[in-house]
């Protein structure tokens, strides 16, 4: 069992250079880049402008994951953006932190991702037919099961996991990209928007700001590794390369995925395209589309595994600092992984869907008490 001197259990360090690059990477490619990512195009109307805004999003996550290299080196703390804001601002406002993180954000992100692997998984099934809701729901709910598994039983296992996950994102981006640019050696560039690729550009700033919102969200994971940081074996060395090389990495993955996008998808079948690499996978490949339908659901399936393991790490340091039950600090005496959030987290995800549900019927109760005191001039007896 895993221990300091002070006699405090912690977490084994099995996290290396390799694993912390793909534990950020994983996390920062989801399904967006394969399904439509139309948000930047739609705000500055241009293929130019775009891949500009692209590159400029990406420069901007790598400015504020060298600010996240520096914290992570000073504040030797697991729980990333949790554990700083208690560091610099005290309990009371880490406490709402933790508590948007880990309760709304993180569950709600888990279900949704999980839900689009599912609908993924079952496309090559159900091709031209709407799949069953029920089917969707109980195959992403296996999804959100079979990783809380792999999280309570190991965290080796589940950064092998991540890392599996991790190498098919790349693989698939890296076809996407290979295609593209045969595409182009075969002059199809002549034919694309890449010819005149400002034509129609939208420069307000309205247009900027927008475009930078929905990119930005496109990078946003890049300081998941600082939620594990106390699992790091050189965390002084390898969370600054990590997070660097991390961040370039998908920044060149990004800007030319679209280079390839836009040599195959016209730019107004992308901005009403639901799933621009499906589309594409079907013109270029034929029979063989259902490939990159595969690669999308097994880079939600890794999306999934990396927000849970992360989350996990905020809801152990919670416990420890005592605004969450102690026992959410609690290792498993063999694993020394946090089961408990792991093993809760099934009931977690799905409850998000039910909670503006639960909102209205608490405040419907509360409305109802708070009638009683008010004074009306016309009453109905019950």
């Amino acid at each position: 069992m895993g221990g300091e001197p002070n006699g405090r259990v912690q977490m084994e360090k099995t996290i290396g250079l390799v694993q912390g690059i793909n534990v950020i990477i994983g996390s920062m490619i989801g399904s967006g880049i394969f399904v439509s990512p139309t948000g930047i195009l739609a705000s500055v109307k241009s293929v130019g402008a775009s891949l500009i805004l692209w590159v400029a999003c990406g420069l901007f996550s790598l400015l504020g994951a060298y600010c996240y290299a520096e914290l992570g080196t000073l504040i030797h703390r697991s729980g990333a953006d949790y554990s700083y804001i208690l560091e610099a601002f005290g309990p009371f406002f880490g406490f709402l932190r933790m508590w948007v993180e880990v309760i709304v954000v993180r569950p709600a992100t888990i279900a949704v991702i999980a839900m689009t692997f599912a609908k993924y998984t079952l496309q090559p099934i159900f091709p031209d037919c709407p799949q069953p809701d029920m089917a969707v729901r109980l195959l992403g709910a296996a999804c959100i099961l079979i990783i809380t598994y792999i999280n309570c039983y190991s965290t080796r296992l589940s950064t092998r996991v991540q890392d599996v996950f991790t190498y098919g994102k790349l693989l698939a981006i890296i076809m996407i990209i290979i295609t593209g640019f045969v595409q182009i050696g075969f002059g199809m560039w002549l034919v694309t928007p890449l010819f005149s690729p400002f034509e129609g550009s939208d420069w307000s700033l309205g247009g900027i700001a927008t475009g930078f919102y929905s990119g930005l969200f496109a990078y946003a994971g890049w300081n998941y590794l600082n939620c594990m940081i106390e699992e790091m074996k050189n965390p002084k060395r390898d969370l600054p390369i990590a997070i660097v090389f991390s961040c370039l990495v998908v920044t060149a993955a990004y800007t030319l995925c679209n280079v390839a996008y836009f040599t195959t998808v016209d730019v107004h079948e992308i901005l009403i395209t639901p799933a621009v690499a499906v589309v594409r996978s079907l013109r270029l490949y034929s029979h063989g589309w259902w490939i990159m339908s595969v690669f999308v659901a097994l880079s939600t399936f890794g999306g999934v595994n990396g927000a849970m393991l992360t989350t996990s790490r905020i809801f152990f340091v919670a416990g420890e600092e005592n605004q969450m039950p102690r026992i959410m600090a609690f290792l498993h005496i063999h694993k020394l992984t946090p089961f408990l959030f792991s093993s809760n987290a099934p009931l977690l995800a799905p409850s998000q869907n039910h909670l503006d549900r639960w909102n209205i019927d608490a405040g419907s109760i509360v409305l109802m008490l708070c009638f009683i005191f008010f004074h009306s001039p016309f009453r109905i007896r019950l």
